[in-house]
């Protein structure tokens, strides 16, 4: 799906070569931790860029190797704030794994880092329809996707998102697929929704990012067409009787919806 606006892209990867150049404690990941994500305004206990959250981070992410060589070197672009988190990424491909998914959307590529860390929990015969409309940011990704043995995987379709929903509900894939990554442009975060919704099999799960917009959402400005679609679609979620979700303050806030 198309990029989100780089101007307004409080993306979780706070990328600094001082958190970059620290090896993980445990020595497990020899190495470049991943860093933390951008300041949200969740508040609580752990503080987003303390040692509370280096400890989780250090005692739960199991980093595929490829997918640590992608994270590396997204971190060098200009732009690497727009990569899912790591422990973000994991809990999605922990998702995909315990509903054994075999057909997944992912809306908004980036570089590929999520997209790769789906595409090796899935079956062989799995797939991963992969929608984004810059591929210069995706050719960073495409070596290492070949790399890790699951380019097969991946049927990456550059071109608007909402074009390639259409065209899979026009060939009949309606309720076929088993998870959808939405995380691009906010402004068409509903109707991305709303077409996911349709092409997700009952029990199948939509995962949102960025439903947080780093606490833009508390007090959205009528000028800001993205706050404004993030938060409406918040407010929808809360009520839509065909999903059970969850919003979890994690990266920059994602909901999982699971449709009933």
């Amino acid at each position: 799906g198309p990029e989100m606006p780089l101007f307004s892209v409080p993306k979780e990867v706070a990328v600094g070569t001082a958190m970059l150049g620290v090896a993980f404690a445990t020595g497990m990941l020899a190495g470049k931790r991943c860093p933390p994500p951008a300041k949200t305004h969740t508040g609580g206990i752990i503080g987003k860029s303390g040692p509370l959250w280096q400890y989780i981070l250090d005692h739960s992410l199991r980093e595929h190797p490829i997918l640590k060589k992608l994270r590396l070197l997204t971190a060098d672009h200009p732009w690497s704030k727009m990569m899912v988190s790591c422990d973000q990424a994991q809990l999605m491909a922990n998702l995909v794994k315990l509903i054994k998914a075999k057909k997944v959307i992912e809306i908004g590529v980036f570089t590929g880092y999520n997209t790769l860390n789906m595409a090796l929990v899935l079956p062989d015969n799995g797939r991963v329809i992969a929608c984004d409309i810059n591929e210069d940011y995706v050719k960073i990704g495409k070596p290492l996707w070949k790399e890790a043995g699951v380019e097969h995987k991946i049927d990456l379709r550059i071109k608007p998102a909402i074009q390639t929903l259409d065209e899979l509900l026009a060939s009949g894939e309606a309720e076929t697929f088993d998870f959808a990554f939405i995380d691009a442009d906010k402004e068409s975060c509903n109707e991305y929704y709303e077409k996911c919704l349709r092409l997700i099999k009952k029990g199948g799960i939509i995962a949102i990012d960025n439903v947080l917009w780093s606490g833009r959402v508390l007090k959205p400005r009528k000028d800001d067409l993205a706050t404004q679609s993030i938060h409406h679609l918040n407010e929808k979620l809360l009520r839509d009787a065909r999903v059970n979700i969850s919003m979890l303050p994690m990266g920059d806030g994602v909901t999982l919806a699971f449709k009933l």
